[in-house]
């Protein structure tokens, strides 16, 4: 049988803090935490980032080539990239690309860009179409 005079109960607390009760205060040796580290944009991520601008976020780097370039009067880098756009939407994504690169006003701090050019074209049709554009970007040291 059953004893119904020892029925135990069980109670869960809860903690709950107000939104206006103070942060309890740190303790007096705490050191504060240094600041997160975050890596430096480089010229490459400004221009890799300028040119997904340009693609409408349909397209995708697959490759990315930096060499330093130099004449008597210049300094600055050859940029080689290559960009894939996969699906009809994005193919019409990256004819728009192919058609505005060259005239592309680009902002990247300390630079300019000199040239900015495609140098090859891969366009794939079938159930999934393809289009991989490699472009080649001159980018001049802005004295």
């Amino acid at each position: 049988m059953f004893d119904f005079g020892r029925v135990e109960s069980t109670q869960t607390q809860i903690d709950v803090k107000s939104a206006n009760a103070p942060e309890p205060e740190a303790e007096p040796d705490a050191k504060p935490l240094p600041p997160r580290y975050r890596p430096r944009r480089t010229t490459s991520d400004r221009l890799r980032d300028a040119l997904l601008t340009l693609t409408d976020g349909h397209g995708k780097i697959t490759s990315h080539d930096e060499k330093p370039w130099s004449s008597i009067t210049f300094t600055g880098t050859r940029h080689e990239i290559a960009l894939e756009f996969l699906g009809h939407i994005a193919v019409e994504a990256g004819e728009t690309f192919i058609a505005e690169l060259p005239d592309y006003e680009f902002a990247i701090p300390g630079q300019l860009v000199a040239d900015a050019s495609v140098r090859e074209v891969d366009h794939r049709f079938g159930a999934e179409e393809r289009l991989v554009v490699t472009c080649v970007l001159l980018l001049l040291e802005d004295a």
